[in-house]
C-alpha cells in the first residue's frame, strides 16, 4: 500500500472541498471495502477524507418517510426497533449481509458504494475493464461462477454484491447527495448503473459528490416480506442469488408487490414486470410461477454460472411463497 494523507472533515462542505482539491482523493468512513481495495492496490488514493465526524448517523421517522443517515452503521439500522416494525425487509437484508463484526463498522453509504467481488477485479495481474478500462473482461470465457445473468455487456459480467441495496431498490428508496454543484436526489433504482461500455462507473454520482442520507417512503409492507439469500455457506458469503419480496395482501389477494434480486446483475435488479403481474392476483403457486417466468425473460449465463438459470426462478418462487405465508 502506498503512502497517503488522511484529513478529518468536520462538515459536509469541508469534506467535499477537500476531495475536490485532489483528483485522487476519496472519502472514507467504515473502510470495510476501501481498505481491502487499497491493500490489493486496486485503488491507490493520495488522500483520504475521513467523514466519520459528520452528523449523518441519525435514523429519523418523518412525515411520510424514514430518513437514514449515510454514516449510520449497518448493525444500527438492522437492529433499530422502528425499522424492524415499519421496514422489516430492510432489516432482514442487512442482517443477511457480511459478518456481525463488519456490520458494526460498515455504513449505509459505504454499503451502497462497495465494489464487485469479481476475482478479476481484485487481481491486478488479470484483465478487468472495471479496474483498467479497455483491458478486457477476464470473466468472459474465464472463471465466472458468480457472474451476472441480466443486464451484462461485452465489457463486464460482474455483479453488485450488496444485500441492503436489493431491499432499498425494492422499497423505492431515494438517495440524497451533496457535491460541489449543490444538493440533489436520485431514485435508488437509478443510482447504480449497468456496465454498458463504461463498467468502471458503478453509479450515477457526479465527481466528488457525497451521499448524505437515504429516504424510504412509508408503505404497507410490514408483514408479508422476505429476504432470501442463497449462498455457498450460511455465514459471511456473498449471494449466488438473492430475492427481496414485499407484498401487501388483503383477503388472499395481492394488492401491491415490490420485488428485487441480487447476485444477478451489475446493480440491484428490480422485477417491475412481475410486480405489475402480481397486483390483483390471488395467492397461488401457479401465480408465483407465472410471475417468475416474466422475471426471467432475457436471462443469459456464461458457463460456470449456468446453474443460476435454474436457481434464480426457484428462489423467486420460494421467496414469494414464504412472504405470502406470514
Amino acid at each position: 500500500m502506498k503512502n497517503f494523507q488522511i484529513i478529518k472533515a468536520l462538515s459536509s462542505s469541508s469534506a467535499i472541498a477537500n476531495t475536490a482539491k485532489d483528483a485522487s482523493s476519496m472519502f472514507i468512513a467504515g473502510g470495510t471495502n476501501l481498505v481491502d481495495l487499497m491493500k490489493k492496490n486496486v485503488v491507490a488514493p493520495d488522500k483520504l477524507v475521513d467523514i466519520n465526524g459528520l452528523d449523518l448517523k441519525k435514523i429519523e421517522f418523518l412525515k411520510g418517510k424514514v430518513s437514514i443517515g449515510a454514516l449510520a452503521k449497518n448493525s444500527q439500522v438492522a437492529e433499530d426497533a422502528s425499522i424492524k416494525e415499519k421496514h422489516p425487509l430492510l432489516a432482514l437484508a442487512l442482517a443477511a449481509g457480511a459478518s456481525q463484526q463488519i456490520r458494526h463498522m460498515a455504513t449505509v453509504g459505504g454499503n451502497m458504494l462497495q465494489k464487485t467481488r469479481c476475482s478479476y477485479f481484485y487481481n491486478t495481474d488479470m484483465p478487468c475493464n472495471k479496474r483498467a478500462p479497455k483491458s478486457g473482461c477476464g470473466a468472459i470465457g474465464g472463471s465466472n461462477r458468480m457472474a451476472t445473468i441480466f443486464g451484462a455487456s461485452e465489457s463486464c459480467i460482474a455483479v453488485h454484491p450488496s444485500d441492503m441495496c436489493v431491499a432499498l431498490a425494492a422499497l423505492d428508496a431515494t438517495v440524497l447527495v451533496e457535491g460541489p454543484k449543490g444538493k440533489r436526489q436520485i431514485k435508488f433504482t437509478d443510482f447504480h448503473r449497468l456496465p454498458g461500455n463504461t463498467p468502471e462507473k458503478d453509479n450515477t454520482l457526479l465527481d466528488k459528490e457525497l451521499i448524505t442520507s437515504v429516504e424510504i417512503p412509508d408503505n404497507n409492507f410490514t408483514k408479508n416480506v422476505h429476504y432470501l439469500k442463497v449462498r455457498d455457506r450460511s455465514s459471511y458469503a456473498f449471494a449466488l442469488v438473492s430475492v427481496a419480496v414485499a407484498l401487501d395482501i388483503q383477503n388472499n389477494t395481492i394488492v401491491n408487490a415490490c420485488l428485487a434480486m441480487g447476485g444477478v446483475a451489475h446493480k440491484p435488479w428490480r422485477l417491475t414486470e412481475s410486480e405489475e403481474f402480481l397486483k390483483g392476483k390471488t395467492i397461488s403457486e401457479t401465480t408465483f410461477r407465472q410471475a417468475t417466468d416474466l422475471a426471467m425473460k432475457g436471462a443469459k449465463s456464461y458457463g460456470d454460472n449456468d446453474f443460476k438459470l435454474t436457481l434464480a426462478p426457484n428462489a423467486i418462487v420460494e421467496a414469494l411463497t414464504i412472504a405470502s405465508s406470514k
